[in-house]
């Protein structure tokens, strides 16, 4: 009895739980998947590597995509979803903001921020990974780099969570729900920042905002519509990732009881650890991509205009470049995963994404000793575009 053709459905509850068995069986029987849902889905790393960085595959056309989907979108200025020059301009302006060197400086503010979320729920000894830890952490660095008010942070992960479930959409319609759930979330934060934005015009500080609000007014280099949907990106990206990061990574160590205390004995493995669960059980699935020309990909020709799915998570347990993928070695060595992506759209936050998971792993560890997975089966968020744990309830 023959097995039934493979097919990509990220919508499978089984999918959510566990998306790698799916991985494996189309990077074998069809690596360059047509799916029926109308979008090309490349699985094994070189092919994955290819569309990231040959000019072929691009954003143009991401516009009228994401407005098709969604209606409006708030992101489609940002230089998530533009090619050069204008990816080139947007990038420039906020790249010196994220450089290692600036990350390094940031180092004793993000540990600072670790040890006091892990002294409020010391005591208890026991807490939600998420909650307590996975998310205020980046969602404070990024507001303080921003230059957001510290009172008006709680109000932002409702917004962010329905915004992620929602970038699922970008690839395939969906529940109308979910969709105008997103649609609200991001008029809600886009109404925010209008706000932020006006107050920093008449009272501008030594924050990231400000620098970009100087920038949009020098009338070349960033139109207001940009520097909005810059500010927009620059808060959802630069905590959404790292959230699920931190939760991801901590579930696979309590999973894998050998390699966690490997790490909690020698802490200065935490940043080849890091890049392992990075590689292991990323935050970021895949990304989209549309050739400007047709291009032929193992005999399969994918059309001018055709969406394309990169599925860097498959990439990232293709056996051809990762002996034994499935399993969790935090001294693997040449790991070189594509988790923040590769090429001119290489993740902008990926050093401060790397600092505040280090950190906050390897003070988890140090200071709480016998910890433990307070439940059989963690539930996993929705979205599979963005890959991460609604609570990880732990004890020690």
């Amino acid at each position: 009895m023959t097995s039934p053709a493979v097919e990509f459905n990220p919508f499978l509850p089984e999918f959510i739980a566990d998306p790698y068995p799916l991985y494996h069986r189309l990077r074998i029987e069809d690596p360059v998947h047509w799916s029926p849902m109308g979008f090309w889905v490349l699985t094994r790393y070189d092919d994955v590597t290819m569309a990231l960085r040959d000019p072929r595959f691009g954003r143009a056309g991401f516009d009228e995509l994401l407005r098709a989907r969604f209606g409006e979108s708030g992101f489609d200025l940002s230089m998530l979803f533009r090619d050069p020059p204008d990816h080139t301009r947007l990038r420039m302006l906020v790249s010196k903001a994220f450089t290692p060197r600036v990350v390094e400086r940031l180092r004793p503010r993000i540990q600072q921020v670790v040890d006091g979320l892990l002294d409020a729920v010391h005591p208890a000894r026991a807490m939600d990974v998420i909650a307590d830890l996975a998310y205020p952490l980046p969602v404070t660095v990024i507001c303080e780099m921003l230059g957001v008010p510290g009172g008006d942070r709680a109000r932002f992960r409702q917004w962010s969570e329905a915004i992620a479930r929602s970038l699922d959409a970008i690839a395939m319609p969906g529940d109308p729900e979910i969709v105008e759930r997103g649609n609200a979330a991001r008029r809600a934060l886009a109404d925010y920042f209008r706000a932020l934005i006006a107050e920093r015009r008449q009272a501008p500080r030594a924050d990231l905002l400000s620098e970009l609000i100087a920038a949009e007014e020098q009338g070349d280099r960033l139109s207001e519509p940009e520097l909005l949907a810059t500010c927009m990106l620059l808060f959802v990206a630069g905590h959404e990732t790292t959230v699920n990061l931190i939760g991801n990574g901590l579930l696979a160590l309590l999973r894998h009881p050998a390699e966690l205390r490997r790490l909690r004995e020698d802490p200065s493995l935490v940043e080849s650890a890091v890049e392992e669960l990075l590689r292991y059980d990323g935050p970021a699935q895949r990304t989209g991509r549309m050739p400007s020309v047709d291009v032929e990909i193992d005999g399969r020709t994918i059309r001018k205009g055709d969406l394309l799915l990169a599925v860097i998570g498959a990439a990232n347990r293709d056996p051809a470049h990762f002996p034994e993928p499935d399993r969790l070695d935090l001294t693997r060595g040449d790991n070189h995963h594509l988790a923040f992506g590769w090429g001119i759209h290489f993740c902008l936050g990926a050093s401060l994404a790397r600092a505040e998971a280090q950190l906050a792993i390897n003070t988890v560890l140090r200071r709480m000793p016998a910890l433990a997975l307070a439940t059989s089966a963690p539930e996993w968020r929705e979205a599979s575009a963005l890959r991460g744990l609604r609570a990880l309830p732990v004890g020690w």
